[in-house]
């Protein structure tokens, strides 16, 4: 496709040219090259690079043996094959401060290994990462941190019990998948398993903030799943779930609550830190991360898209590689523009093309960072290469339903709006009760209002008020596919209320900040603008 007019300064960086540093080591990708911070190389044989390779692209996450020996290796593990472990060994000795205590390269037991030089800076690379009761004295329980207790099985029928143990095993994996979270192994918290747990002691024992307890019980055709987070320090409760439903395919079924349970506890833990945030005397860089996201629900307007980028530079001044703030910083410069809240379009998306590239740089594993980049894309009018981004943020975490709700967006741009439901509804299978899930409902809305299917999209855009009401985009979408059914009075009521929110909105400015230049999208935009013009939105 032709680039979308002003763009040609927004073009594809290309990634991972800056050399990453972690633990007082330099890493150059491009040059195939490790050395000190000191200057001094440090030489690495072609399956030692390999393997700190495939680390560093996956910080954090539990890589298992098989997986190492096929990127090393490019042949599949036999059994009793130990020569991941000899490889791990070697490179250990070579970049770790204590080969015998290893701090980078963690064996995660029974499962594989994990790296975690990128979690660290430098200074803490010495320091014991166990978080557990042996954590130095005066150190609280680590942001984020949590220990999923395993499943009742209420039954006790043994199919169940396979049923509640999976749960609780794939849901301490995704939940391991949300930045900046500890999440304590599935081998200790089995250990666990059919004791009554005080919560507090088992905070007290691992130092962790957070705990989740869920129960399993079969009534039936029906499965009843209930879980609650409970802080750790308290017991008291912070959020509280049920899923009931009927029987099917056990396995299924098992995919998608976890995939509902990891997308809600990842906000109701951000939330939960945004509260003692607030009642931090001096907040440090996270915490004004987690200030900025607990004004994420409050809507998309000038004024608290401000107050959050506030939060977020103040976080990056205290921080400058706080990866989380710099995507999310980015998201607010991004919000501006798609919401049509700003003129200087261009000058916004290179800030986010800028914070974009260097939080990849920092951790080019972040699944935030891709699927934003991938928006940034769709919006730009290079579809495909921002389908493959939204695609490969899924590949790091199948739960981020924002990615499927952009490539929801992606088909509307390039013509094949009837496509666009689909993508939306595997977003809402997957987070249902999503902060986000506003803008996908709007861009189905979108679809089917360039469909020329106005009840359907009416449908649409009320769920997306529904979702937030101070979303001044939902609203003006909505105006115009009220107009369009003759509902006048409906519609300019919209559009009243829409204008309150975001003043400065007018057809012209709408225009002017085409996604696409596509003849179809722009078909589709014409019967946006004669809606817009029956509701009574201006022209200039």
């Amino acid at each position: 496709m032709r680039d979308a007019p002003g763009f040609d300064a927004v073009k594809p960086l290309r990634e991972a040219v800056t050399p990453l540093r972690f633990a007082g080591l330099v890493l150059d990708l491009d040059a195939c090259a490790l050395a000190r911070e000191s200057g001094e190389a440090i030489p690495l044989t072609r399956g030692e690079l390999a393997l700190l390779r495939m680390f560093v692209a996956r910080p954090g996450r539990v890589i298992g043996r098989d997986a190492l020996l096929d990127a090393v290796a490019k042949r599949p593990m036999q059994p009793f094959d130990r020569s991941v472990d000899v490889l791990v060994g070697r490179l250990r000795r070579k970049i770790e401060p204590d080969p015998k205590g290893p701090r980078l390269i963690v064996t995660v037991p029974g499962e594989g290994y994990r790296f975690d030089g990128l979690r660290l800076k430098p200074p803490q690379v010495a320091e014991p990462l166990a978080f557990s009761a042996s954590t130095r004295e005066g150190a609280g329980p680590p942001r984020l941190s949590i220990i999923v207790l395993p499943f009742a099985n209420l039954g006790g029928d043994p199919e169940q019990e396979y049923f509640a143990d999976g749960v609780t095993d794939s849901l301490t994996t995704d939940l391991s998948r949300i930045s900046g979270t500890f999440v304590i192994g599935r081998s200790t918290a089995f250990t666990y398993k059919g004791k009554t747990a005080d919560v507090r002691q088992v905070g007290r024992e691992l130092n962790v903030r957070y705990a989740l307890e869920g129960s399993v019980q079969r009534e039936g055709n029906r499965m009843r799943v209930n879980v609650q987070l409970l802080d750790a320090e308290t017991a008291s409760h912070i959020w509280a779930e049920r899923f009931d439903k009927p029987v099917a395919d056990l396995f299924e079924m098992q995919d998608e609550i976890v995939s509902r349970l990891a997308n809600a506890l990842g906000q109701e833990l951000a939330r939960a830190e945004a509260g003692r945030a607030y009642r931090t005397a001096n907040p440090d860089s996270m915490d004004h991360y987690f200030l900025g996201e607990a004004m994420a629900h409050k809507g998309q307007t000038v004024a608290n898209l401000a107050r959050r980028r506030f939060h977020y530079d103040r976080a990056l001044a205290l921080d400058p590689e706080n990866v989380d703030a710099l995507v999310r910083r980015a998201w607010v410069e991004f919000g501006l523009v798609a919401s049509w809240l700003c003129e200087d379009r261009d000058e916004r998306l290179r800030r986010v093309e800028a914070d974009l590239a260097r939080a990849l740089r920092l951790r080019p594993d972040s699944a935030t960072g891709h699927c934003l980049m991938g928006a940034l894309r769709i919006y730009t009018d290079h579809v495909v290469e921002g389908v493959a981004r939204c695609e490969r943020a899924l590949a790091i975490d199948r739960n981020l339903a924002a990615a499927h709700g952009y490539i929801g967006a992606a088909k509307i741009f390039s013509g094949r709006s009837e496509e666009t439901e689909a993508h939306i509804l595997k977003a809402l299978r997957i987070s249902p009760r999503d902060r986000r899930a506003w803008s996908w409902t709007d861009f189905a809305g979108v679809a089917k209002l360039h469909l020329g299917r106005d009840d359907e999209a009416v449908a649409w855009l009320y769920r997306s008020v529904e979702f937030n009401p101070n979303m001044p985009v939902s609203r003006f979408c909505l105006a115009a596919a009220l107009a369009r059914l003759d509902r006048i009075e409906e519609a300019r009521k919209e559009a009243r209320t829409c204008l309150e929110l975001n003043p400065s909105f007018t057809i012209a400015l709408y225009r002017s900040q085409t996604n696409s230049r596509h003849p179809v999208y722009l078909a589709g935009r014409e019967r946006m603008y004669q809606g817009m013009r029956l509701a009574g939105i201006p022209e200039q």
